[in-house]
């Protein structure tokens, strides 16, 4: 699989998936690409500060400077009080690592903001066609002389506002919060 195709060909794979699959793969390349420089700056600081040979290197230098600096280890040079020194530079490398992360999940933040976007898009694009599915089956049903609950039919049929479910979470929220959720 090259980077131009990144869905891998095959026969179970429908068509408009794999084309759906290519379309959010290049949407998010086109993302990537326009990232400011700091963006992608500290996107790449946090990949590499989190990864083992990051820990790895960190536990060699601080641990070696903290065996050296104690006198575990002898050195011919001396150093003298260079245990503030270390402090005070670890200190300002997790600073500047907290704020890099931060960038960084502030977009990430922003992507999930826009996939969360185009999930209700989509649910309440399938809600809207199911309810329309659900006005047929109802209909062939009253000519083919099949009994159907007709509060039931009546339920199924409605379109679900958006804007009334977010009334509703929001009214649910302001009365200690969904389960799972903490009250505002």
């Amino acid at each position: 699989m090259d980077r131009k195709t990144p869905v891998p060909p095959g026969d179970d794979m429908k068509e408009q998936l794999a084309g759906n699959i290519a379309r959010l793969v290049a949407r998010r390349r086109h993302e990537d690409a326009s990232a400011s420089l700091g963006e992608r700056v500290a996107e790449r600081i946090t990949r590499i500060a989190g990864s083992m040979a990051f820990i790895l290197l960190h536990v060699a230098v601080y641990g070696g400077a903290l065996l050296v600096l104690t006198g575990l280890i002898p050195v011919p040079v001396p150093f003298g009080e260079g245990l503030g020194l270390v402090g005070s530079l670890a200190s300002v490398e997790a600073i500047f690592l907290s704020l890099f992360v931060l960038m960084n999940q502030r977009r990430e933040e922003q992507r999930a903001d826009s996939r969360s976007d185009l999930d209700l898009h989509v649910n309440l694009l399938a809600e809207d066609e199911l309810s329309k599915l659900a006005a047929v089956i109802h209909r062939m049903a009253e000519k083919m002389g099949v009994e159907l609950d007709p509060e039931a039919a009546e339920e199924v049929e409605k379109n679900v506002d958006p804007e009334q479910v977010l009334d509703a979470l929001e009214k649910v929220e302001g009365n200690g919060g969904a389960p799972g959720h903490a009250g505002a």
